[in-house]
């Protein structure tokens, strides 16, 4: 093979774009690096220099650019269960903030265990990354503080059970939400023999919607029945086990408060192959509004959170953190709405 062959082989570089442009290699890197504006290019010599890009089918050496400007454009993400579709739009939301600002998102899944969050702590401040967001169920606020002097990285938190003055906390008050939602099973619907399914203490969720469940059968003079108080760790398969444990108390509560929508469907498909109707026999309202409520029969009354936006508001937060690390540490509330179905 000759020296010309070999050239053709070669990949293009940025003195080739610029060249065939009529620009300088500099200019080049201007219009390639969005976010420069120390220089003003003209649209005429930025769709030249694009053009070229193009033609040539140049790609931009990533290595070479983080240590120009000492970032990796990668940030990575810890969610606590991919198998959740509550997970699938903020994660998407999250990408989509990234791709904006030229970054990609590396995604990590803990299975809501707390040797996989310390794990991804690890891992993560061993690689060059310029940002974390993370959903800690067990992690501590001293482990969050201990992440942060190790790394001193830009971080934005799903989570309201963790302090620290430089990071971001996005949360949705989960114990006002399931406070209204039982006021309105009961003041709208008439349930006065409410069941409980929740998740243990060590599930920062679980306190506080338990709290507002309380709080709630309280406040209209109810009694929980500890018959039918139970808890599960988040997924379908534990909402089956919990359905088996109910109907071996051999009777039902006239509806049942579960604290996720996952766990919801494993209750409402064991309970209707056991011969039950849902809600005649027994209604039933979840949390979190994740796709499968509208898919389920019936489809499951249920308390939305917008992962989306939450991940919006988590991605946002998070870059402006990148770009100015000093920012003081800010807590962002999300919404929420109780979406009325069949189940209940």
């Amino acid at each position: 093979m000759n020296k010309k062959s070999l050239t053709k082989l070669r990949p293009p570089t940025m003195y080739d774009v610029a060249k065939l442009a009529g620009v300088s290699q500099p200019t080049v890197s201007r219009v390639l690096n969005q976010n420069d504006t120390t220089v003003q290019i003209s649209d005429d010599t930025r769709q030249r220099v694009l053009d070229a890009v193009e033609r040539l089918g140049y790609r931009p050496n990533v290595i070479a650019r983080s240590l120009r400007t000492q970032r990796s454009q990668m940030i990575a993400l810890l969610i606590a269960d991919i198998s959740n579709g509550f997970y699938h739009p903020m994660t998407r939301a999250i990408q989509d903030v990234a791709r904006r600002h030229d970054y990609e998102v590396l995604i990590s899944n803990s299975d809501h265990l707390y040797q996989n969050e310390k794990h991804f702590c690890e891992v993560v401040s061993r690689r060059s990354m310029d940002g974390v967001i993370m959903v800690p169920i067990h992690l501590t606020s001293e482990d969050i503080g201990h992440f942060i002097a190790e790394t001193n990285m830009p971080t934005a938190l799903l989570a309201d059970h963790i302090n620290h003055p430089d990071i971001d906390n996005v949360y949705v008050n989960d114990e006002r939400a399931t406070y209204e939602a039982i006021s309105w099973m009961i003041e709208e619907r008439g349930y006065t023999h409410i069941g409980y399914i929740g998740v243990g203490d060590d599930f920062p969720p679980g306190p506080r919607r338990f709290k507002g469940f309380m709080q709630a059968m309280g406040e209209h003079n109810l009694a929980a029945d500890l018959r039918f108080m139970f808890n599960g760790d988040f997924t379908r398969e534990s909402g089956v086990e919990i359905a088996h444990r109910l109907l071996q108390v051999g009777d039902l509560p006239r509806a049942l408060f579960v604290v996720n929508d996952l766990m919801a469907i494993g209750v409402i498909l064991t309970l209707q192959e056991a011969g039950y109707r849902v809600p005649e026999d027994i209604a039933i309202m979840g949390f979190d509004n994740i796709p499968e409520a509208t898919i389920v029969r019936p489809t499951l009354t249920t308390i939305a959170q917008d992962p989306r936006d939450l991940g919006l508001k988590l991605a946002e937060s998070l870059f402006s953190r990148i770009e100015n690390p000093t920012l003081p540490s800010r807590i962002v509330e999300g919404s929420y709405q109780i979406i009325i179905r069949n189940s209940a």
